[in-house]
């Protein structure tokens, strides 16, 4: 093979379906019997019922030229559709009412207004300085390129260094707006308080504005799929249940990759690798002094740790009367008490962000017909403080949870939920090996100077041939496919063939 590609999440599909465009002969090998990582659909309560086990919105990817420009033909040859939704999401107030994020930015800067008129004014400047200045620079800061010295540039790194919080309450309010967007700007399950946070009010919300709540045909599980089937048409393999055991590495190089059950893969060109970085280094064989791999994985922490819920609903959700594919609970002071508790080990049940998100509204094929499906998302510590385990505690908070949703949607009445499946952090690290410490989302580093980053910014090694990818490389967590391209690029770059041959500059 001229490329091995360690791991079949999105980033490493993505990633070898850019090498395989390019001409190279491409195998990915996969430890899980499935494929898709972290985007995968799976039956989790009843037959007929496709759950997605992780993510579940693929917004973030949709500002990736892949998706952009189509650049490996995943929307127009291989089969992958998207339905971008409005409402983008709905968040249902205490008193009744909803607050609505539209797939536009009049609507939902009028929806505002309901609110606040000097926040609907906010709101519009906040996005249109977003979509006038800033997105280009943050589009070359996902794909890991020269951000350049122009004004846009330092405007963009000065917001970067903020905090999210400092963000939303200089420019806002009103205490529902300021939810809203403190609730949008947790999507990438990061603690808003925390410096480098400061673009995501903008930047989350912009992609709502412009995409909806992007909804894969057919679950999660599509994306990988698609990818699947344009590596297969130009030669590639892909091989599940093929579990990693080590990378070895002759003379400063990565050459060849074996299996636990003994087969050895030589690599002509490159081993790509979507291993976690906390564990990479112990993958490698021969390979000397890694500095800079020893460094990564000294240098990770797991952020902040996810619990879900899913259930088969015998039919949608709506709020205030209104269906919608995805809903958000949590106040910013309700936010605040649990986050606190989640650093002292306990969960505050009491006003959380609650991601909610019933994507049968959108795509019926997921259930048996007038059926639905339905999950909800939210933070909890990996280790509960206490005499307390997760196997006795996590049915009673998944019940807490569900009633925090009863209260405010209907669909959610006795008998409306089919079945019901909880999963605590330390299941969500089970189901997949990479969500090491219940993260989901690849987790942060910690730099000596204490700057707290999502993905490491490094896609080649000191190891030659040796590249990385994955939600533990530059830009994180989230379907957006980021890791994948720019490793590509890295790859190509490094073996002589001009990325451009596959994708665009940008």
């Amino acid at each position: 093979m001229d490329v091995v590609v360690v791991g079949a999440g999105h980033n490493g599909l993505v990633c070898a379906g850019y090498l395989a465009e390019a001409g190279l002969q491409v195998l990915v090998l996969e430890a899980r019997p499935v494929i898709g990582g972290n985007t995968v659909t799976e039956e989790l309560t009843l037959p007929g019922f496709a759950h997605d086990s992780c993510s579940s919105a693929h917004v973030l990817i949709q500002s990736n030229p892949l998706l952009v420009d189509d650049e490996l033909g995943l929307l127009s040859r291989w089969g992958l559709e998207y339905v971008h939704t409005d409402p983008a999401v709905v968040l249902p107030q205490a008193n009744g009412d909803t607050l609505v994020i539209h797939r536009d930015l009049d609507a939902t800067a009028d929806e505002i207004g309901r609110w606040s008129a000097p926040d609907a004014a906010a709101f519009r400047k906040l996005i249109d300085e977003w979509n006038g200045a800033l997105a280009p620079v943050h589009g070359r800061w996902s794909s890991g390129l020269p951000l350049g010295d122009s004004d846009n540039a330092r405007a963009y790194l000065d917001l970067r260094r903020r905090s999210a919080w400092d963000v939303i309450h200089e420019r806002f309010e009103s205490g529902a707006v300021r939810d809203a967007m403190l609730w949008l700007s947790m999507a990438t399950i990061q603690d808003p308080r925390r410096p480098g946070t400061g673009v995501l009010p903008a930047s989350i919300t912009a992609g709502r504005l412009k995409f909806g709540w992007s909804t894969p045909i057919g679950g999660s599980g599509a994306l990988p799929a698609a990818l699947e089937r344009l590596i297969h048409a130009r030669g590639g393999a892909v091989a599940a249940g093929a579990p990693v055991s080590r990378i070895e590495v002759a003379d400063g190089r990565a050459v060849a990759v074996e299996t636990t059950d003994g087969r050895r893969v030589r690599a002509r060109r490159a081993v790509v690798t979507s291993s976690h970085l906390s564990q990479l280094p112990d993958l490698l064989s021969g390979a000397g002094d890694t500095d800079d791999l020893q460094a990564a994985r000294d240098a990770w922490r797991p952020g902040l740790s996810v619990f879900a819920v899913h259930a088969a609903l015998r039919g949608d959700l709506s709020f205030g009367g209104r269906p919608s594919v995805a809903a958000g609970l949590g106040s910013a002071r309700g936010v605040v008490a649990q986050l606190d508790a989640f650093y002292r080990g306990e969960v505050d049940t009491s006003d959380p962000w609650l991601l909610v998100v019933n994507q049968t509204v959108v795509d019926p094929s997921r259930a048996p017909e007038g059926r639905g499906t339905f999950k909800i998302l939210t933070i909890a510590p990996w280790e509960l403080a206490g005499d307390d385990s997760w196997d006795q505690a996590r049915q009673g908070y998944a019940e807490q949870f569900v009633d925090r949703v009863r209260a405010r949607a209907g669909g959610l009445g006795v008998g409306d939920i089919l079945a019901m499946r909880a999963e605590s952090p330390r299941d969500v690290a089970a189901h997949n090996a990479h969500n090491l410490g219940g993260s989901c989302h690849g987790g942060e580093f910690r730099l000596p100077d204490g700057e707290v980053i999502a993905g490491w910014p490094s896609y080649d090694t000191s190891i030659r041939g040796l590249f990385l990818t994955g939600s533990t490389s530059h830009p994180g967590g989230s379907v957006s496919g980021r890791p994948g391209r720019n490793a590509a690029r890295a790859v190509l770059s490094a073996v002589g063939i001009d990325p451009a041959r596959v994708m665009s500059a940008k």
